[in-house]
């Protein structure tokens, strides 16, 4: 999806260059990935974002963001589905873990972050949800901010106010035009929102969206300079796994998919305590999402279930 903002812009010949700068690696487990040799039929991503690359040896890892990214036949949509961080998910061994019941950001520190992280990370949502994936980035989120940078800023708009924990900035109600590390800092608030961690995933949604609006906006080839710093700090912030798909043919792909076709899904579910921990728990199996994802009819899902659904 953050490379969809390079096809909107129609750049080839760059994507090819520019290809090298972007770190690859298996991050997606056998039992997690889709068999195929082309890009055909729906397609499914699975995103990660953390603080750290992979290959990072930091002990204490945790996914802070983790979406399913759907498109169906014709790539002309794009479902952005959040897996809430908390979701009590029963994780399988993996990287000297021995297995157990977890939250499911926990598989990403489990597997030892980075590339094994995920992986771990992979197999767990591909055994709670039955989906295999065609492909996997792992998203640096310190680095990404020099990508919103590069590109002069996002509009992100505020519908409630909000204090953040880790700088004290206040986000007052309205649209406001957002650096990089500002714009990180506002998507990574949860608490005092009415949603708390479900406002959490959609303003990480509206993020995605307002990147590529931004990317598409941007007079980019006109400015050589600009375009290779964007370029390369895109590359820097992410590893990705085509799933051997070239990069190129893959951004290619995705040139036709606008970016007001953008819909963020919420995965059904609420939130519990249990034995004095908070989790989230799925309200009755994911409602169906799971199996319409699978099924390629996610567009009727989405009509049938507007509750869970927001056009980004």
């Amino acid at each position: 999806m953050l490379l969809a903002a390079l096809a909107v812009v129609g750049m080839k010949a760059l994507t090819s260059r520019y290809e090298r700068t972007v770190t690859r690696e298996q991050l997606l487990a056998p039992d997690a990935r889709q068999a195929r040799t082309d890009l055909d039929g729906g397609l499914n991503y699975l995103l990660v974002g953390s603080d750290r690359r992979a290959g990072s040896q930091r002990p204490d890892q945790r996914s802070d963001t983790i979406l399913i990214v759907h498109l169906p036949p014709g790539m002309r949509q794009a479902y952005l589905i959040s897996v809430p961080r908390d979701l009590l998910v029963a994780i399988p061994p993996g990287n000297g873990y021995p297995g157990g019941q977890d939250k499911i950001n926990a598989a990403y520190e489990h597997g030892g972050g980075g590339e094994s992280g995920t992986r771990l990370l992979s197999t767990t949502l591909s055994r709670l949800t039955g989906i295999r994936f065609d492909g996997a980035a792992l998203i640096d989120f310190s680095g990404f901010k020099q990508v919103i940078d590069h590109l002069g800023g996002i509009r992100m708009c505020v519908r409630t106010e909000v204090r953040s924990i880790h700088t004290n900035r206040v986000f007052t109600p309205g649209c406001h035009q957002m650096n990089g590390a500002q714009a990180l800092d506002y998507v990574r608030q949860r608490y005092d929102l009415p949603g708390g961690d479900y406002d959490r995933q959609r303003h990480q949604q509206q993020l995605l969206r307002a990147v590529l609006d931004r990317a598409g906006q941007t007079d980019l080839r006109g400015d050589p300079v600009k375009l290779d710093r964007v370029l390369r700090a895109v590359g820097g912030s992410l590893t990705v796994d085509t799933n051997g798909v070239p990069l190129q043919e893959l951004a290619l792909a995705l040139r036709a998919l606008p970016t007001d076709a953008l819909s963020g899904v919420q995965v059904p579910s609420y939130p519990q305590t249990i034995d004095q921990v908070s989790y989230v728990v799925l309200d009755n199996g994911g409602g169906g999402l799971f199996d319409a994802v699978r099924a390629e009819r996610m567009p009727d899902w989405a009509t049938a279930n507007p509750r869970w659904v927001t056009r980004l």
